[in-house]
């Protein structure tokens, strides 16, 4: 297939994102024409730009000469004939269609009508911004991430309307510029954010109906899910303003409930508290200490029933603080009362709590990752609290990390790890992107340590099937019927690679 390439490349909007775009076009030996709207926006454009490079060169990775040559690459202006010779014109402005269309209609009277037009929109549709042209045929999608000059892939976006030399020359030069292009159609979220996004909002429904407390979610997701920070954490970082404008237009399109916004995050952003950026959103960052969890200073004596990994039993179970129970394991009449009985199952453990006669002393417990600390431990609403209370500080002292929730499928992790893969698994299915790409975009996109077809290659395609059957039997949520590409594997024992 043929390519176009490109020798001058020109930014529409230099605040953060498009200023990075310019840098690491810059980097790439290229001349760049950054664009914006007025002087004071040039001028912050411009800041932008030196504070970007100069950090480079304070941590060495970059010499003072260096950063001056790539200043020197890149032409500031607030007249958009100056992009008259650009072979590709990338813009960057704020994420709203009417903008977006704006600022095409001006590129269409002063851009050569060979030059390819590309939109660094995180959500909204590439193809209603290309119809809106008088060159639909050239108009492509350019997803960086931020920071760009640190993070690695691009999504490149075609639509049915693009010339295939057009998108593979985008995709060619992003491989050029050092980064990871990820080629993909043109659906709300792309690849990285709408896998991402229905996650997020998922979390925060977690946290709305009380399943679990907003730390124990993100302290579950980090210790359990192997994730470089929570849900909360994360949402806090992007802006919750961002997150739900890409939930609303991934909604739009999908209508599908995983991405329709949380209630509490639309009434937190209405309320003007939108994270890192304003000083408050699910977490405050007042400088306030996190609170620590109390653990005793001698072991407990624990005794273990059954098959249990992880835990060796020092006690006998008369004379245990703790008696961990496996699935086919049972109860003797020897636990004395007081002492914290805790059914290892993923699933609710309520009936069993009832059958022993002292519902009131019995958690559930789950770890759903081997070789991490976690512990999710499941209060059934029969449970004493003082019970959930020592057996949280009984785990502690053990080495673990305990982590409460209510008494429901899935528990923490695995209730919002094994939705996103299934998300992850209808895209394979569907062809939207391939194994490869769709692993791509969540570890270069999103600092994932593994992608989410690798993930369930390694969890395997059976226990990915028997969560998300348990999770829709509790919910009865369509989206968390399991992908037939799972159950098809699952069957044949196959994974998806």
């Amino acid at each position: 297939m043929s390519t176009v390439s490109f020798s001058k490349v020109g930014v529409v909007g230099l605040g953060t994102m498009g200023a990075g775009i310019a840098e690491v076009v810059a980097r790439g030996a290229l001349p760049v024409v950054g664009i914006e709207i007025n002087a004071d926006a040039l001028e912050r454009g411009r800041g932008h730009l030196e504070k970007s490079t100069g950090r480079a060169v304070k941590r060495g990775k970059l010499t003072p000469d260096g950063q001056r040559e790539i200043l020197d690459r890149i032409e500031l202006s607030t007249d958009f004939a100056a992009l008259a010779d650009c072979d590709l014109v990338i813009e960057a402005v704020p994420e709203r269609i009417d903008l977006k269309r704006q600022v095409f209609a001006r590129l269409d009277e002063v851009c050569r009508a060979d030059a390819v037009l590309a939109t660094n929109t995180s959500s909204l549709s590439v193809t209603e911004i290309a119809v809106a042209t008088n060159r639909p045929t050239k108009i492509v999608g350019v997803h960086f991430f931020n920071p760009a000059p640190v993070m690695k892939l691009v999504e490149v976006i075609t639509t049915v309307l693009a010339e295939p030399a057009a998108v593979a020359g985008v995709a060619d030069l992003v491989t050029k510029l050092g980064k990871t292009p990820v080629t993909v159609g043109d659906r709300a979220g792309f690849v990285a954010n709408r896998l991402l996004f229905g996650y997020l909002n998922q979390a925060t429904a977690m946290l709305e109906n009380g399943h679990a407390t907003r730390d124990d979610i993100d302290v579950a997701m980090k210790a359990g899910g192997g994730l470089p920070m929570g849900p909360f954490t994360l949402m806090d970082l992007i802006g919750l303003d961002t997150c739900l404008g890409v939930l609303d237009a991934v909604y739009a399109e999908s209508r599908d409930r995983r991405h329709a916004p949380s209630p509490l995050l639309r009434e937190l952003v209405a309320a003007g508290l939108l994270g890192r950026k304003t000083g408050r959103g699910f977490h405050a960052y007042d400088g306030a200490p996190a609170e620590t969890v109390e653990t005793s200073a001698a072991a407990p004596a624990v005794a273990v029933l059954g098959a249990v990994p992880g835990i060796e039993g020092t006690a006998d179970p008369s004379a245990a603080e703790l008696v961990i129970v496996a699935e086919d394991a049972a109860v003797p009449d020897a636990v004395k009362p007081g002492t914290v009985i805790a059914f290892l199952s993923a699933g609710p453990v309520a009936d069993r709590a009832v059958a022993t006669g002292r519902p009131g002393d019995v958690v559930g417990l789950w770890f759903p990752e081997a070789g991490t600390p976690l512990a999710e431990i499941a209060v059934t609403a029969l449970t004493d609290p003082a019970a959930a209370d020592r057996a949280a500080a009984l785990l502690a002292a053990l080495g673990r990390t305990p982590v409460r929730c209510r008494d429901r499928a899935g528990r923490i992790v695995d209730a919002l790890r094994f939705p996103y893969l299934n998300d992850a698994a209808h895209m394979l299915g569907a062809g939207y992107a391939d194994a490869a790409s769709i692993d791509a975009a969540m570890t270069l996109g999103c600092g994932y340590p593994t992608g989410p077809v690798a993930d369930l290659d390694r969890l395997g395609t059976a226990r990915a099937v028997t969560v998300l059957d348990a999770l829709y039997d509790e919910s009865r949520e369509p989206a968390l019927a399991p992908a037939p590409i799972l159950r098809e594997h699952a069957t044949a024992a196959r994974p998806l690679r």
